[in-house]
């Protein structure tokens, strides 16, 4: 007996093979990140992701943005409620440093420039940017926010990549 699968739109296959990519990287690390596992997990072929994705480096680079947009919403609505009084600075740090830990975004990044993919970071480094212009009080002009989030993004990929210690 055969099962029939689900029909998806493009959209939602895209998001479920992000989303299965994304737990692929928490569990197994970067390199677990292929075509042929992500389809597996989403059961669905190959082809399909190909044709999504175009290629492993293509679905590493759509998982880093999709890393990164889920991520920055995140510590977004945290700076928020920080500046609100709901929560603290501490917050965003850890965040932070969780998404280059424990989300695997540090780790998918240095995988992907070590295998050639120059342009790995360039995603992550347009939604930080677009997020810092859209909470600093000055838009693209106060440097302090800009320089502190580099400072920070700098500090939690070191950590992801070599520890605390």
């Amino acid at each position: 007996m055969s099962i029939a699968r689900k029909r998806l739109t493009p959209e939602q296959s895209r998001t479920a093979a992000l989303q299965a990519a994304r737990e692929l990287l928490i569990e197994f690390g970067p390199q677990s990140v292929t075509l042929k596992a992500v389809a597996t997990r989403v059961g669905r072929t190959h082809a399909n992701l190909l044709h999504h994705f175009g290629s492993a480096s293509g679905l590493q680079r759509a998982l880093a943005a999709y890393l990164a947009e889920t991520i920055c919403n995140t510590i977004g609505e945290a700076v928020l409620k920080s500046r609100a009084g709901e929560g603290n600075p501490r917050d965003v740090v850890d965040l932070t440093f969780d998404a280059f830990d424990k989300e695997g975004a540090g780790a998918l990044a240095s995988w992907m420039l070590i295998s050639g993919n120059e342009d790995a970071l360039d995603p992550i480094v347009e939604k930080i940017h677009e997020l810092v212009d859209d909470l600093a009080e000055g838009g693209h002009d106060d440097r302090t926010l800009h320089e502190n989030t580099l400072e920070l993004v700098f500090l939690a990929l070191g950590d992801a990549l070599m520890g605390r210690q």
